[in-house]
């Protein structure tokens, strides 16, 4: 009895923990839809520059190599800062 509830225990555990690690995580289609979801927080003098930005990190991710992964990473990175410093009133 005792070997068949540590048997489902770790089963359990495993199967938890196997998800969290399948998971991959796309940093940088996050930041996209963060910057996406604060299109109404953006002032109006920022919006070109936010677009700019965008496109070239859609630009980098198309890439599909780990440079441009990386290089539409600290795009967004920037952006999102740039946003949140705007609405701070610093820049």
């Amino acid at each position: 009895m005792k070997r068949s509830v540590l048997f489902g225990l770790f089963v359990t555990a495993s199967l938890l923990a196997s998800s969290s690690f399948a998971a991959v995580k796309d940093e940088c289609a996050e930041n996209l839809k963060t910057i996406d979801n604060a299109q109404t927080q953006i002032p109006q003098e920022m919006l070109e520059q936010v677009a700019d930005s965008v496109k070239q990190a859609k630009a980098d991710h198309a890439k599909g190599t780990k440079e441009g992964t990386d290089a539409c990473i600290a795009e967004t990175n920037d952006t999102i800062k740039m946003i949140k410093d705007a609405n701070k009133g610093g820049k």
